[in-house]
């Protein structure tokens, strides 16, 4: 295994958990985004410097992510890839405050658990063939089912946010839904990785272009970039990034398996590590919270007959005058 391969997806690991804390951040200052309009998302997302300065580590990890995918493997890519997890709580908790929970906090070690029975999997044999494209009809029946699914999901997620009186959604269906967005421009900049060449550029770029990789990543991403960003304003980034960083780490392994031709273990134990590393992350997604816990109410003792106490009272709402409290009294 290339040692400037696993560098360079511990590269792109600390580009991408710096690119989303970078994003958040800036999501915060900028109005409420809408799907249903997606050209005003881009233009908010365009008129922050903080946001652009996020969006350029992001690309910068996105080049380091091409030169893993020409060395490594995709389950071992995958497994490095969710190392940055690690990061990434920790620049959410450093940086943008956010607090996890310790449910929350047991599912992500789970997942690395379950990620790391997947990376254990591997042999040193495994590293010596990296494919490099897969036949178009193949990865075509794994690519549009899947973005199918994943556009169905997040909009079946957005109408359950705005019925009334819904709790505040922890992000785990929108994390999902952009995880299948991110599997699949991850198969697809696995092949662009396979068909860049510094001889005879020309038929390369020819090549190139008569794939379905560029199309897949342009669709994925102009679709994830706005997904991607409402998701993230509304929700926590703690819960939005691991997520969809799961969902994308099993379905480029599971599926990248199967249009790469990358064969499984023939090796049971091998298989059942594989297997059975898939299972754990798609169980713990799925006992994953679905809502965030809603502030607890303040204590009685805090209140003064039934109303908040001056310490506690929202700063626009005035005080109760003199005949207010005499009429209390009576």
């Amino acid at each position: 295994m290339p040692w400037w391969g696993v560098a360079s997806a511990l590269l792109a690991n600390v580009l991408y958990s710096t690119g989303f804390v970078l994003e958040k951040r800036a999501l915060a200052a900028l109005p409420a985004l809408n799907t249903r309009q997606p050209a005003r998302v881009v233009g908010h997302l365009l008129s922050s410097p903080l946001w652009l300065g996020g969006s350029l580590a992001l690309a910068a990890g996105f080049a380091a992510q091409l030169a893993v995918y020409r060395t490594l493997p995709l389950a071992a890519a995958q497994g490095i890839f969710v190392s940055g997890l690690v990061l990434l709580l920790l620049l959410s908790s450093v940086v943008l405050g956010e607090r996890t929970s310790g449910r929350e906090r047991q599912s992500i070690v789970a997942i690395l658990v379950a990620l790391v029975l997947v990376v254990a999997s591997l042999r040193g044999e495994d590293a010596q063939a990296v494919a490099r494209t897969a036949p178009p009809a193949t990865l075509l029946v794994i690519a549009v089912p899947s973005l199918a699914a994943g556009l169905l999901l997040y909009r079946s997620a957005e109408r359950r946010a705005r019925r009334r009186h819904r709790l505040p959604t922890a992000g785990v269906p929108y994390g999902v839904a952009v995880g299948l967005l991110y599997g699949v421009s991850s198969l697809a900049i696995k092949g662009v990785s396979g068909l860049l060449t510094t001889h005879d550029v020309p038929a390369a770029a020819g090549q190139l272009f008569r794939s379905p990789y560029p199309y897949l990543l342009f669709f994925t991403g102009a679709a994830g970039l706005v997904l991607s960003q409402t998701a993230l304003q509304r929700c926590r980034a703690s819960v939005i990034v691991p997520v969809c960083t799961t969902v994308t780490c099993v379905f480029t392994v599971v599926c990248g398996t199967v249009a790469f031709g990358e064969p499984l273990p023939a090796d049971p134990l091998r298989l059942a590590l594989r297997l059975g590393g898939t299972a754990v992350a798609v169980t713990v997604l799925l006992a994953l919270p679905r809502h965030d816990t809603p502030p607890a109410p303040e204590p009685p003792s805090r209140r003064i007959n039934g109303s908040p106490s001056p310490e506690h009272r929202a700063p626009h709402q005035p005080p109760p005058n003199s005949q207010e409290l005499s009429h209390e009294a009576r």
